[in-house]
């Protein structure tokens, strides 16, 4: 599974973004796609994660109520909309994909693309 990562750019704090990945090659093995960051001199964090069918979504807690994750399955395609962008979120964002039924706990995804770098300025 190869996964590309679209759509990081420069905005406002209070603005808006709209990343999208798109994965090609055995993507009939993905039960869930998502999104980690990774600031700078900071550890990489889990953004957000979808099942294939869009169904369920899960988002990490400083992020929650201001981005929205969604999938197109038809088109191989997850987005993530990021609404009232802070200082805070910029980071270089990775999109990652998972064959995993169920996922517990921390998650590992066994598929990653490159990043796609946001930076919010004030």
């Amino acid at each position: 599974v190869q996964l590309q990562a679209y759509g990081g750019g420069l905005a406002q704090a209070g603005g808006s973004l709209r990343l999208s990945c798109v994965a090609s090659g055995g993507t009939f093995s993905i039960n869930y796609m998502g999104w980690f960051r990774q600031a700078p001199g900071k550890v990489r964090e889990f953004v957000a994660r979808i099942n294939w069918s869009g169904g369920s979504t899960y988002y990490a807690d400083s992020v929650e109520g201001r981005f929205t994750i969604s999938i197109n399955n038809a088109k191989n395609t997850m987005y993530l909309q990021m609404n009232s962008l802070k200082l805070d979120d910029t980071g270089v964002y990775c999109c990652a994909a998972d064959r995993s039924l169920i996922i517990r706990g921390r998650w590992s995804p066994d598929y990653w693309g490159q990043g796609t770098l946001v930076t919010v300025s004030s």
